[in-house]
Formats: structure tokens, C-alpha cells, sequence
């Protein structure tokens, strides 16, 4: 764990070197974290990488919930941790990571008696659950055109987004099918070009302007 991020809680000494102590984690890109029902055993710190959050329906439809870079956490974990509440999503690194664990036992202690970690968790929870929020606008009131240009355009590297259908249609809050057709769209339209596993932005204005939420 970085120097930094400790000494950010404003912890005493004593804190910080418990905190130092925990072993830095490498995960490879994949790794499960939790499913539902499973009940939550530490609190994930990540220094570097991203997790990826995810809700499966009935049917077997998948939606990206939300993801954990450096500097955020989990909502459900943090739930689990507090509230005794089991998972309901599912969790996997997707890019490998190097994460710290703070197991359940030392987080309680730390959250009854440290007002900077006490802070620092109900600050990060905040600003997760507005992120939250925004993705169930877009679900409810974004048209499935403007969600998925929003997509494209934040995952693009460059001109090129490396995704499936399916992991489009699990962030944006769609069906694989939906989303296939909507690419057809937008590549009728001169918008993107299509490939396996990949799709090349060709008009980026254009798909700025589908983005973007009428005034």
C-alpha cells in the first residue's frame, strides 16, 4: 500500500503501520472476487488496475453495476462489511490489479474507532452511490442510441474500442442483441466500422452529438 493513501486518513502511527503492514496483491486480469450470496470478508484497497461490479438477471442479462479504480470502493463490500448483507453481484478484475486487503475484523475496528477511515469509507460510499444513481438515469431516461455512443466514446483508446457486444450491452444496461443492431445503425450511418471483438469510431462529432443528453 502506498505511503500516500495512509497518511491521507489521518491516522495515528500506530494505524498507519498496521495499515503498512498488509501485503500488496497482485491479481491477474479475471480474477473472481465475490458472487452473490457469498458474504463479504475485507475491504478491497486498489493501488492500480480496475474491478469490474456486475448484476446478472433471471434471464441471464448482465449489467455493469459499477467499476473500482484507484481512490473508489466497493458499495456492495462496504454493505457486506457494515451490514452483515451478502453479495448480489458478481466481481472480477478487469485489467490485473494490484490490490490490499483489509480484512473484516480490522475494518470494523478501524471504522469505530478512526474518524479519518470512518470519513474516508462514508465519503467514498457517497460518491459511489451518485454513481450509481447516474447509471440508473441513463437505464430509466438515456435513449439506447446515447447510452451506447457514451460507451464507445469512454472506452475508446484512441479511434478503437476493444469490447464485445455483449460487454457493451452489460454496460449500458441492454440486451446482445440490441446492441448489435444499434452498431449496424451507427455503421450504416458512417459512425463506426465493426469487427470481431472490436469497433473503429470513424465520426467522432457524431457520436459526441448522439451523447450528449437534449437540453
Amino acid at each position: 500500500m502506498t505511503a500516500s493513501w495512509i497518511t491521507q486518513l489521518g491516522l495515528p502511527p500506530a494505524g498507519q503501520s498496521v495499515l503498512a503492514a498488509l501485503p500488496r496483491r497482485h491479481l491477474a486480469e479475471g480474477t473472481p472476487l465475490f458472487h452473490p450470496g457469498q458474504p463479504a470478508q475485507a475491504f478491497v484497497i486498489v493501488l492500480a488496475g480496475r474491478i469490474e461490479v456486475r448484476l446478472t438477471g433471471p434471464s441471464g442479462r448482465e449489467i455493469l453495476l459499477y467499476a473500482v479504480e484507484p481512490g473508489q470502493t466497493c458499495i456492495q463490500t462496504t454493505l457486506g462489511l457494515m451490514g452483515d448483507e451478502p453479495y448480489s453481484g458478481d466481481a472480477a478484475t478487469a485489467t490485473p490489479c494490484d490490490v490490499v486487503l483489509i480484512p473484516k475484523l480490522l475494518f470494523r475496528d478501524l471504522i469505530d474507532n478512526e474518524p479519518g477511515f470512518r470519513r474516508f469509507v462514508m465519503q467514498a460510499f457517497g460518491a459511489r452511490m451518485n454513481d450509481l444513481t447516474r447509471l440508473l438515469e441513463r437505464v430509466a431516461f438515456g435513449r439506447v442510441e446515447q447510452r451506447l455512443a457514451a460507451a464507445l466514446l469512454d472506452l475508446a483508446d484512441g479511434p478503437l474500442v476493444v469490447a464485445t457486444h455483449a460487454d457493451l450491452a452489460a454496460r449500458i444496461g441492454s440486451a446482445r442483441e440490441v446492441v448489435s443492431r444499434r452498431l449496424e445503425g451507427f455503421a450504416r450511418d458512417g459512425l463506426v466500422e465493426t469487427d470481431r471483438g472490436t469497433v473503429r469510431l470513424t465520426d467522432l462529432p457524431g457520436l459526441r452529438q448522439i451523447a450528449t443528453p437534449p437540453d
